[in-house]
């Protein structure tokens, strides 16, 4: 059984291979050789090549086991969708509006 191609746009693939190349950048500051960082980060140095070109069909995991290889850049992937504006207006507009009864003022007994 073959696996599934995956199919991205052209503009998504274009953050990929900029996101690789990021990826592979940082390796090289830490001047870390492809084998290294792949036996780190536990993936083999096929798949870290593949990283580093933004292939679409590398699991994410990996693309974190490769930053977290390289000290601790994983918690960058906390940043993505984090200020979602688009979304945050749709979501305020599906808000169904909060209306309150009309205060009722206690009669004072005699």
């Amino acid at each position: 059984m073959g696996r599934k191609a995956v199919t991205v746009m052209p503009q998504t693939q274009q953050l990929l291979s900029q996101m690789g190349e990021q990826i592979r950048l940082a390796r090289l500051r830490r001047h870390l050789a492809s084998e290294l960082a792949a036996e780190r980060a536990g993936v083999s140095r096929q798949t870290l090549t593949a990283i580093e070109k933004g292939s679409a069909s590398v699991a994410l995991g990996a693309y974190a086991a490769v930053l977290h290889a390289l000290g601790g850049l994983e918690q960058d992937l906390l940043l993505i969708a984090k200020d979602d504006e688009l979304g945050r207006k749709l979501q305020d507009l599906d808000l169904p509006q909060r209306k309150r009864a009309p205060r009722q003022t206690r009669k004072e007994e005699d």
